[in-house]
């Protein structure tokens, strides 16, 4: 059974990835930010608290399993949301961020299930991947780090690294 700290304790840890995730993007200047994956975090932290069946006894076995597949399928929708396609432009935005948010919910789901340890490691690997910016991604590509060049097809400017899903750094 479930103590008030231990639903305490899991909602800030969920929310707490969250808001590092969010933090992130906010200082990348994206339109998710602190608030949607704080909010996200601990939503996915509550839904998997309450619903894993811990504060009404001995648990389903299938419970926590089932809520975050919905957790993580209704989340997919929320992340489609953010992912553009600009007329001119060939390439996709927003997909780190769509990332991000889904990662978010797992790190939420993780911390409602009281596995820590998953929640606080998933926070920090999720961290170093987003301060990873596009130029390792240009010189595996074997582009120059910093060079502009033209999308392919269109004829319009766009600058090197928005390929890889947001128009403007990881």
């Amino acid at each position: 059974m479930l103590t008030e700290l231990d639903i305490v304790l899991k909602l800030l840890c969920g929310a707490l990835a969250g808001i590092a995730v969010g933090w992130q993007r906010t200082l990348r200047h994206k339109s998710a930010g602190i608030r949607t994956f704080g909010l996200v975090g601990v939503g996915a932290a509550a839904a998997a608290a309450i619903f894993s069946g811990e504060l009404y006894g001995a648990p389903h076995p299938d419970a926590a399993s089932r809520v975050v597949q919905g957790v993580l399928t209704g989340i997919g929708f929320l992340g489609a949301g953010v992912i553009i396609r600009r007329e001119n432009d060939r390439m996709p935005h927003g997909l780190t961020t769509a990332a991000a948010v889904w990662v978010t919910a797992a790190l939420g789901s993780a911390a409602g299930l009281g596995h820590w340890r998953v929640a606080l490691t998933g926070t920090a690997i999720a961290l170093a991947l987003l301060a990873i910016d596009h130029s390792i991604e240009r010189w595996a590509q074997g582009r120059p780090p910093n060079d502009d060049q033209f999308s392919e097809g269109d004829g319009s400017r766009s600058k090197a690294g928005t390929e890889s899903g947001d128009s403007s750094g990881p």
